[in-house]
């Protein structure tokens, strides 16, 4: 999965989704060891901002034993069995450290309702089990961008691309923990995304991202040029307009 492309908006079905497994995992959390062993910490995440101690701001209640907006059409006995299979998950994950999908699944469930410690913690699981696997390595860049940790990031994304050098979607998030950390390093950024577009000179969010940070480095002739190559991979791109307004063309 990649972070290139920054939070889609996701329909109420999915949300409510989302917020039956945050009712199942905090209530089981609630009640079994792991709430001991492994705390609810406060972060912020680089693309909401919002706390792990809490719900997006825009996320339906989760409390009591209300199934959750969204989800009108979920019986009880499907909530039931995703609670269970939500529980079952969580109870292997934690007493089989060698058990890869285990760790990744509940990874998985905590990134998804944006508890990233918790989800970091079950991906370095399973990173011990399967260190050069290319899904924990992009999994383990991800969550941590998520955490604004962008050094770690750079890290996990590196791995990532000595395995899959010409994945653009990787390098492109490479360039952003370079773009994203304070303070920016703008060069290292830019050469990531050219980079990029080295593999794929019509890869949309290396020329958008790109752009913006030549703009920032006060390159704006170059930048003018790639915004006539956005324009022709993509008319419609929603970032024009403020391009356009920033050039003064």
């Amino acid at each position: 999965m990649s972070r290139s492309e920054v939070k889609v908006t996701k329909d109420n079905i999915l949300y409510g989704i989302i917020g039956l497994l945050a009712g199942v995992i905090i209530g089981y959390l609630g009640t079994n060891s792991i709430n001991r062993s492994e705390p609810v910490v406060a972060g912020n995440s680089a693309t909401s901002g919002a706390s792990q101690n809490a719900l997006p701001p825009d996320h339906p209640p989760t409390g009591g034993g209300d199934t959750p907006s969204g989800t009108s059409g979920t019986s009880g006995s499907s909530a039931g069995a995703m609670q269970a299979e939500v529980a079952q998950t969580i109870t292997a994950a934690r007493n089989e450290p060698g058990n890869f999908e285990a760790q990744m699944k509940a990874a998985a469930l905590f990134a998804e309702i944006q508890r990233f410690d918790q989800a970091l913690n079950f991906y370095e699981r399973a990173y011990k089990v399967k260190p050069d696997d290319f899904n924990v390595l992009t999994s383990l860049g991800n969550v941590t961008f998520d955490m604004e940790r962008y050094t770690d990031s750079e890290k996990w994304y590196r791995e990532a691309l000595r395995q899959r050098p010409d994945d653009v979607d990787i390098r492109t998030d490479l360039g952003l923990a370079y773009y994203l950390r304070k303070p920016p390093d703008l060069d290292k950024a830019i050469a990531t995304f050219r980079e990029s577009l080295a593999r794929n000179p019509k890869h949309e969010k290396s020329l958008q991202n790109l752009i913006t940070a030549l703009i920032d480095k006060g390159d704006t002739s170059s930048a003018k040029k790639l915004v006539q190559e956005l324009e022709k991979v993509n008319s419609a791109n929603a970032a024009l307009p403020q391009f356009r307004a920033r050039l003064g063309s």
